[in-house]
C-alpha cells in the first residue's frame, strides 16, 4: 500500500464508492425488519468506526433528494462519522431495495429491486463529487459491485479515475466482490476486472469469486497464479479462502499465511467480506504490516458473523484488532 501516514495538515481521506440500499430482513411471523446496507457502505461504516485520528472516511454514492429513506441514510452515515459531502442528491430518484433471508447455517438468500436506483447514475457527468474532487482522495475503495451497477460509459469513467489516482501515487483498493447477475455477461466482467486489477495498489480477493469469474483455472493453485498475474508488481494481494488461512503478499513476493478465527456458531454471514476489508485497511492505515492487518480483518469478520445484519451495533465491536 502506498504511504498514507497523516500529513502535517490533514489526515488522509479514504473514499468508498458504491451503492447503499434499503434492507428488509425476515423478522419472523411474516414481519420484515428495515435497515440499510450495501457492500462498500458496510466497509465504510466499519472503517469509520476504526479510524480514530488516523484517517477520514467518505462515502460516494447517489441518493434521492426528497424521500424519507435517502434522508435517513444520510443521517445514519453522519452519525457513524462518515463524510457525506461525497453524496450526490438526484431529483425525484430513490435508493434501491433488497430483501434477505438467512438459513439455519447463517447463509443468505437475496432478492433485489435496484435497476433504477439513483446510485447507478452517480458518475453520469463530471459534476459527480467523486470526479470533481479527485484531488482530495488519498485512498479509493471500489468493489466489483461498484463497477457492475454502472452503465458501460460510467464504468469507464470510474476505471479511468482509478488509473489516474494510481498514477499520482494514491492508494487504489479493489475488492473483487463478484455477483454474476449484475453483469450482462462474464466477458464484460472479465475485461472490467482486468482493468481494475491493473490499477490496484491493494487487491482484496475472495478466491471463490475469482474462480467463478475466471472458470476452468484447474484448481486453487492455478487460480492463485493467474490472480497474481493479473496484478502488477508492487500490488498488495490479499486472498480470502473461507475458513482456510488468508494469504497476503506484496508482489512479486511469496504469500504469507494468516489463520482465520474459528467461530462456533455462525448467525449471519452478511458483510463477512466487507468487514474483513475494513479491518484490513484500518490496520494498514494505522501503520500495521499486512499480516497483522489480515489478522485484524479476520477478527472483525469473525465478530460480525456472530450477529444478525450487515452492520453490527457499535457496542459489539471488538475492543482491539491489532497491538
Amino acid at each position: 500500500m502506498n504511504s498514507l501516514a497523516p500529513s502535517a495538515t490533514r489526515a488522509p481521506m479514504a473514499v468508498a464508492v458504491g451503492e447503499c440500499m434499503i434492507e428488509l430482513s425476515d423478522a419472523g411471523a411474516g414481519l420484515l425488519r428495515q435497515a440499510f446496507g450495501g457492500d462498500t457502505l458496510n466497509t465504510a461504516v466499519y472503517l469509520a468506526r476504526l479510524a480514530g485520528d488516523a484517517y477520514r472516511v467518505g462515502y460516494a454514492t447517489a441518493l434521492g433528494d426528497a424521500d424519507f429513506y435517502s434522508a435517513a441514510m444520510l443521517e445514519a452515515w453522519r452519525t457513524e462519522g462518515l463524510d457525506t459531502t461525497w453524496v450526490q442528491r438526484r431529483a425525484g430518484e430513490l435508493p434501491g431495495l433488497y430483501t434477505i433471508q438467512v438459513d439455519a447455517h447463517g447463509e443468505r438468500r437475496f432478492a433485489y429491486w435496484r435497476n433504477d436506483s439513483a446510485a447507478r447514475r452517480y458518475l453520469s457527468s463530471d459534476a459527480s463529487p467523486l470526479l470533481a474532487r479527485e484531488a482530495d482522495i488519498d485512498l479509493l475503495y471500489v468493489s466489483g459491485i461498484s463497477l457492475a451497477i454502472l452503465p458501460e460509459t460510467d464504468r469507464a469513467r470510474l476505471l479511468a479515475l482509478m488509473q489516474r489516482l494510481h498514477a499520482r501515487g494514491a492508494c487504489v483498493v479493489f475488492d473483487n466482490n463478484y455477483r454474476p447477475r449484475l453483469w450482462p455477461d462474464a466477458a464484460v466482467a472479465q475485461r472490467a476486472y482486468a482493468d481494475a486489477y491493473a490499477t490496484a495498489s491493494v487487491a482484496l480477493v475472495t478466491l471463490d469469486d475469482e474462480m467463478a469469474l475466471f472458470p476452468g483455472s484447474g484448481g486453487e493453485d492455478t487460480a492463485l497464479a493467474q490472480c497474481r498475474a493479473r496484478c502488477g508488481d508492487g500490488t498488495e494481494l490479499v486472498v480470502k479462502r473461507g475458513q482456510a488461512d488468508t494469504l497476503v503478499a506484496r508482489l512479486p513476493g511469496e504469500f504469507q499465511a494468516v489463520p482465520t478465527r474459528r467461530v462456533e456458531r455462525v448467525v449471519d454471514t452478511t458483510a463477512a467480506g466487507d468487514s474483513f476489508a475494513a479491518g484490513y485497511l484500518a490496520a494498514r492505515l494505522h501503520g500495521q504490516p499486512p499480516a497483522v492487518a489480515a489478522a485484524a480483518g479476520n477478527a472483525l469478520a469473525a465478530t460480525v458473523i456472530q450477529h444478525r445484519g450487515a452492520v453490527i451495533p457499535a457496542e459489539a465491536m471488538p475492543a482491539a484488532l491489532w497491538p
